[in-house]
């Protein structure tokens, strides 16, 4: 079945990649080993899980201004997730992280992403238009 979203744009840009949802709001400077892209917060809901060419669904960030670079140290080493996508709430040091590592970006849209988007469905972000094809992963 396929879901069409529509929402904001902050960062510009095409991608797409199977989901990985957080339910809490998600850092990667604290929560991702920027070298391997390994989430290694202890206890966390995706400790274990690889961002590497995931599109990453949070209800929003949280941290400092260390995750500005955060994003770029991710795709520099070449496991940075393919596309971040938040709920309602937008971060500015997120925004800005993605901005500088290009990877697309999206929040703030017309349905309810996290009790709709599960991890294993399959998205296309379309971040010049502000739209989301969503494939769910089949039961």
């Amino acid at each position: 079945m396929k879901v069409l979203l529509k929402g904001h744009i902050a960062c510009k840009g095409m991608a797409e990649g199977e989901v990985l949802v957080c339910r809490k709001p998600f850092m990667f400077l604290s929560y991702v080993d920027l070298e391997s892209g390994l989430v290694h917060a202890k206890g966390h809901e995706l400790e274990g899980q690889n961002v590497k060419d995931k599109v990453i669904v949070s209800p929003c960030g949280c941290g400092s201004t260390g995750e500005e670079p955060s994003l770029l140290l991710l795709k520099e080493a070449g496991v940075a997730p393919s596309a971040i996508i938040t709920g309602s709430a937008v971060y500015s040091p997120g925004v800005i992280g993605a901005i500088i590592a290009d990877i697309p970006m999206m929040y703030g849209f017309d349905q309810n992403t996290l009790g709709l988007i599960e991890t294993g469905d399959h998205a296309k972000v379309d971040a010049n238009r502000g739209i989301i094809e969503l494939t769910k992963k089949e039961a």
